[in-house]
């Protein structure tokens, strides 16, 4: 990757540590003054990564979880897949097949997982797909068709909610009417039907897993949905045997989900009577949070810590420790406010040094700097007992990385917090730190104290901004690039 820094910046000299930047362009320059935001401590006596891995993970509580902390993509995947090795069940709260996931076993296989907990590449973790998940049933067969071919089995290891909601075709055929309506307004979905597979369950007329055990009614109600698709969008096929197929095709699919079908409450309450550890992984993340993000340009589902306890039916008293994903820098999908994006080549340069190209969609991401506004709001909302930074070996090549530290209005006036109204955040100016890079190559390193100075520099920057410690840190795809400090 060519270095961002030789697009540099505007002339306004940083010390002490803010300075004006327009977030949105790149300025020719050459009389940029860093000043190094704190003194960095000598690093903690070496530790075997082995021995601080096992610490870490083992002081981990009964039911913990893992969430993302931005706009989805942050690498939630590879954490809970470590992690799913410590625990008994891997369970997923919400979301559907709108979640790309993507894990790498221990040969350096690629896995890209949609609906499938991440634990399932860890032989003895069961997983559980839990009652706030949407579920598309012929995008489940095939995941579980591909990791079966793939010498991953999937029998007896997969509980399915009988109260999670069924995404059928016609939702995704709803989904691509809904974004060509909006046009210019679209919101930027992943057209996997997500948004009116959730609608058809608010408007209380969605169709339960738990429902095909009983066919003699499934036609009825399918039939209601389908109507309401075609009443509502003029250009939605649908006749007799439309509803004819989707019938007889779904017959098929009862008699081969039946043995997946569990009362997943029951099953997740008993394993915490029964002490095991659960770990529960999250899709999406905050900012894409349907009362939290930034709206309309949002999920559908509630991804932050509150999604857990109704995603899973499991009590808020029980969840210890959260952890909170996030990437070194910042990217998103699809359209909706970034403060801190960077456009032009240097985001284009970030782009494909991370592969920032979606897993479920394939769609370029757009790429910024670390927003440290967003990430404490991020924080606050979920409890955050620990962060895991990800991807720090993709600003490897930069002489100098920024950090976007606080918003502030036209008229100066400092942002007390990440404001709900878009046409505000459109419009507001980020501050931003400049911390020197390290221009070397850390993806082989394992201990933390073997990092350059600047870019333990960097990472305690952010602890310190964020007043949350990181514990984790990802220096590259594979398994075992991870730091444990």
């Amino acid at each position: 990757m060519n270095s961002i820094s030789s697009l540099t910046y505007d002339s306004h000299a940083i010390c002490n540590p803010h300075r004006p930047f327009s977030s949105r362009r790149f300025h020719l320059a050459r009389n940029l003054v860093v000043c190094s935001a704190k003194p960095v401590a000598p690093p903690p006596t070496k530790l075997a990564a082995a021995d601080t891995s096992a610490a870490r993970i083992g002081s981990l509580s009964q039911v913990s979880g893992v969430l993302g902390c931005q706009w989805g993509d942050e690498g939630k995947g590879k954490l809970v897949d470590v992690l799913a090795q410590h625990f008994e069940i891997v369970a997923r709260c919400q979301g559907g097949a709108n979640a790309g996931h993507t894990i790498y076993n221990a040969e350096g296989k690629k896995f890209a997982l949609h609906l499938v907990p991440s634990g399932i590449l860890n032989e003895d973790t069961l997983c559980v797909i839990g009652n706030g998940v949407v579920v598309h049933l012929p995008g489940l067969f095939k995941e579980i068709d591909g990791l079966e071919s793939s010498g991953v089995s999937c029998q007896g290891r997969i509980l399915i909610s009988d109260r999670a909601h069924l995404l059928f075709d016609f939702h995704q055929v709803v989904d691509g009417l809904r974004e060509a309506e909006l046009a210019k307004s679209f919101i930027g979905t992943t057209k996997r039907g997500i948004g009116p597979c959730y609608s058809s369950k608010v408007n209380r007329n969605g169709i339960r897993v738990g429902d095909l055990r009983h066919m003699d009614t499934f036609p009825q109600k399918l039939d209601v949905i389908l109507s309401d698709a075609a009443l509502r969008f003029k250009d939605f096929n649908y006749g007799p045997d439309v509803l004819r197929e989707e019938v007889e095709k779904y017959k098929r699919y009862a008699e081969r989900l039946e043995p997946f079908i569990a009362d997943t409450v029951h099953v997740m309450n008993e394993a915490i009577t029964q002490k095991r550890k659960i770990l529960v992984e999250g899709g999406q993340a905050t900012m894409l949070d349907i009362d939290f993000g930034t709206y309309p340009f949002v999920t559908s589902s509630s991804p932050s810590a509150g999604g857990i306890c109704t995603g899973l039916g499991i009590a808020p008293r029980v969840i210890g420790d959260l952890i909170g994903v996030v990437k070194a820098y910042t990217t998103r999908v699809g359209s909706g406010p970034f403060p801190t994006e960077i456009l032009g080549s240097g985001g284009d340069l970030l782009r494909f040094a991370g592969q920032e190209f979606g897993t479920t969609t394939g769609r370029p991401r757009r790429c910024g700097w670390l927003d440290i506004v967003a990430l404490k709001y991020s924080c606050q909302i979920n409890g955050f007992s620990s962060l895991n930074l990800t991807k720090l070996d993709v600003l490897s090549d930069l002489e100098e990385i920024q950090l976007g530290i606080s918003y502030k209005l036209d008229d100066g006036t400092l942002m007390k917090s990440f404001p709900s109204d878009l046409r505000l955040l459109e419009q507001l100016k980020v501050e931003y730190e400049v911390l020197p890079g390290w221009k070397s190559d850390i993806s082989s390193i394992r201990n933390y104290s073997d990092l350059p100075k600047t870019a333990r520099q960097y990472v305690e920057r952010v602890e310190e901004l964020v007043g949350v410690p990181i514990h984790y840190i990802g220096v590259g795809p594979g398994r075992d690039a991870l730091i444990y400090k």
